[in-house]
């Protein structure tokens, strides 16, 4: 297996690995798309990720000329601003079998692309083609890998946040929680009004900054209402944004991407 490498992070091959056959197909081909806060600001959780796909057979790979999904822009509707970086995506994924980001809300941007290229034949191909083949990464373990136990290991209180791209739009609900249900060793605390939003949402945090406020306060609060030592979910914006606002609290809970945790309990597994 090749080594995919970014600016944030090297992955070699895992001695661990086993190969899992799926339909008749060995060694699919993955590409990861990390996303730009898992490349420039969170490695661990894209390594981690890369990780325990690598576990499961597929061939990884990262394609270096891979940039921003346009997010920003298109939500702030710059939409010829928006296309540039989306030509970009369309481009590094054109020939993969699939497309796998730690990321629910980059993830549905990229349902976003049929309408940003209705107009343009040749990229609304490769936009129809990528919105079929891209998922996020639990939704790629749980439903299309068919795992749901990863050999995990953690023993700790946990609660989960489920990002309201991820969990409204995608519908990423239950491979979370089979994934987590199968972690030994974990107590899994219901979170509060768990579906409501943290207040992130990308520009709204700069454009409303007083409201934003108010909900991830309120958030944070749910979340010490469980006791729970970690906090889990599926996208690194909005944990960002909570773990932001408990640290200012001088709260000692710990904030993770499923990945992340995931993994740390298969390592802590295998060399225990």
């Amino acid at each position: 297996m090749e080594s995919p490498r970014s600016g944030g992070f090297l992955l070699e091959a895992d001695p661990s690995v086993h190969i899992l056959m799926i339909s008749g197909v060995k060694m699919l081909k993955i590409s990861l798309f990390v996303t730009c806060l898992s490349d420039a600001l969170f490695p661990r959780v894209a390594e981690s990720m890369a990780r325990l796909l690598a576990r499961y057979g597929v061939q990884l790979e990262f394609p270096e000329i891979q940039t921003c999904c346009g997010q920003p822009a298109y939500n702030s509707g710059y939409w010829d601003d928006a296309r540039i970086s989306a030509k970009t995506i369309l481009d590094a994924f054109d020939d993969s079998d699939f497309v796998v980001s730690p990321s629910g809300s980059c993830t549905y941007m990229i349902h976003h692309y049929p309408d940003l290229f209705k107009d343009d034949p040749l990229y609304l191909d490769k936009a129809n083609a990528l919105q079929s083949k891209c998922y996020e990464f639990t939704q790629f373990l749980v439903d299309v890998l068919g795992v749901t136990d990863v050999g995990a290991v953690y023993p700790q209180k946990v609660t989960y946040h489920p990002s309201c791209h991820g969990s409204r739009l995608l519908g990423v609900k239950e491979q979370p929680m089979k994934l987590l249900s199968h972690v030994k060793g974990l107590e899994l605390v219901p979170l509060p009004f768990a579906e409501d939003c943290c207040g992130f949402g990308g520009t709204f945090a700069v454009k409303m900054a007083d409201i934003s406020g108010a909900m991830v306060t309120e958030k944070s609060d749910h979340v010490l209402e469980t006791e729970a030592s970690v906090l889990v979910g599926l996208d690194m914006a909005c944990l960002l944004n909570i773990a932001g606002n408990l640290r200012h609290r001088g709260e000692k809970v710990q904030v993770k991407h499923l990945a992340e945790l995931l993994y740390e309990g298969v390592s802590v597994h295998e060399h225990s």
